[in-house]
């Protein structure tokens, strides 16, 4: 770990901003040095304290813009500097977008040595109460005598005091403090730690994280809370398994992908996209991209509950889906029952592990694959997708590096084509970069 060193002044210093990295901190260079500030904007002057000071490099926090880039906005929220939760609601929603394409550009060409045949039209949505799955922290400050709920301090584990988030679904965005005094009324409110919201289209669930066993009143105090709201209400005591409904009797979390006639159903803890209008569009765009046709033999690695997976099957003539968590393959079984779709098998395997054995592998042909893995991408899978001689690939990735790094192994070692790419806006206002790029067997 690098050693922090001490700050050499605590007076404003005036710097010229020169870049920003992919988290939204301005880059200048002060005396040869350096320095990563947070709240700057490319192209600005500003008069800055330094925050942090390392062997290669110091941070610091802006204090007056003296030159403001025409990108600089005034931020929507009145917590926006304090909380860790969004970095870029000072950027234009405009130049948002085009620094997350920039970044998934520049590591294309910087770690897979690629550039794709053309850039992808960006996907874009809603600003402001788009997120509808989140874990909300939450903690007792004897300082202030109440329970807080919300995302952490920017650079800090402290929870910061919210009165309202914007980009939280609005079921949601404006009750951060009043699900603080319900915590505060439970008995265990000292050992309540997290809250996870989970939103489907018609309902919106609450999982509530208790380290101690919730009273008879505790119980009622939540079962009320989610009747006067309309909330699903559950508690976790332990693990993931341990998720228990308390109200009502029977519930059942779900959205829908109407363009391709799709219900999923899915627990609240289950991975789910957070952004609904961004992952019905990017669904169709993936489908588009691979040219989908009843001919088709498709792969898709890291299936989870179906998302890609059954809209792929009423478009496709057989669809093979691989995930690692038995849970979500469980999920999507049910989901292709319960969508009255035939045409897609469902695996569970290791996808970081050498799975040239597995049946749905071995022996078997796909002319064409998708893949969405987790933020470590997929490397341990890309020499065995390339081996099933697919013509076409999309990958879906939630992290710009890991997919350049993929990228440069199907293109420089296995023969394929990076035909175009882009990115879609899932998290607007925070630095989270989501991609998609096609791949093509080289012509």
């Amino acid at each position: 770990m690098a050693r922090q060193r001490r700050i050499q002044t605590t007076e404003p210093v005036i710097a010229d901003i020169e870049n920003m990295t992919p988290e939204g901190q301005g880059i200048a260079r002060i005396a040869g040095k350096t320095v990563f500030i947070d709240g700057a904007l490319p192209g600005e002057q500003v008069e800055f304290v330094y925050t942090r000071s390392r062997r290669n490099y110091d941070e610091g926090r802006v204090q007056q813009v003296l030159s403001a880039s025409p990108a600089r906005v005034e931020p929507t929220c009145a917590h926006f500097g304090v909380c860790g939760g969004c970095r870029l609601q000072h950027v234009s929603s405009e130049e948002q977008v085009r620094l997350k394409q920039q970044t998934l550009l520049d590591d294309l060409a910087r770690i897979g040595r690629v550039t794709p045949e053309s850039v992808l039209q960006p996907l874009t949505g809603p600003i402001r109460g788009y997120r509808n799955k989140a874990r909300l922290g939450a903690r007792y400050v004897d300082k202030k005598e109440k329970v807080l709920v919300g995302f952490r301090e920017r650079g800090s584990h402290f929870l910061a005091e919210l009165e309202q988030c914007h980009i939280l679904t609005p079921e949601l965005g404006g009750r951060l403090p009043e699900l603080g005094d319900l915590v505060r009324r439970l008995s265990g409110y000292r050992r309540l730690p997290q809250i996870e919201v989970a939103a489907g289209d018609e309902q919106t669930a609450l999982v509530f994280r208790n380290l101690e066993p919730l009273t008879e009143d505790d119980i009622r105090l939540l079962i009320d809370y989610g009747k006067a709201n309309d909330f699903v209400i559950y508690h976790q005591p332990k693990g993931p398994d341990s998720v228990t409904l308390l109200y009502p009797e029977q519930a059942t979390l779900r959205y829908t992908l109407p363009e391709f006639d799709v219900t999923l159903e899915f627990l609240p803890t289950d991975f789910t996209q957070v952004n609904s209008d961004i992952n019905r569009r990017m669904v169709s765009h993936a489908l588009q991209l691979l040219e989908v046709n009843p001919d088709d033999r498709v792969l898709e690695l890291f299936c989870g509950l179906g998302n890609f997976s059954l809209p792929l099957a009423r478009r496709a003539g057989e669809v093979v889906g691989v995930e690692g968590e038995s849970d979500l393959i469980q999920r999507a079984r049910a989901n292709a029952k319960l969508n009255r779709i035939d045409n897609a098998q469902f695996h569970v395997a290791n996808l970081f592990e050498d799975t040239a054995a597995e049946p749905w592998l071995k022996k078997q042909t796909y002319n064409k694959v998708l893949l969405d893995p987790p933020r470590s991408g997929a490397a341990s899978m890309i020499p065995q997708l390339a081996a099933t001689g697919a013509q076409r690939v999309v990958y879906v990735s939630c992290n710009p590096a890991t997919l350049a790094r993929d990228a440069g192994e199907l293109v420089n070692q296995h023969g394929y084509r990076l035909a175009s790419a882009g990115i879609m806006d899932m998290f607007p206002h925070t630095a989270h970069v989501e991609s998609i790029a096609l791949f093509i067997k080289g012509e």
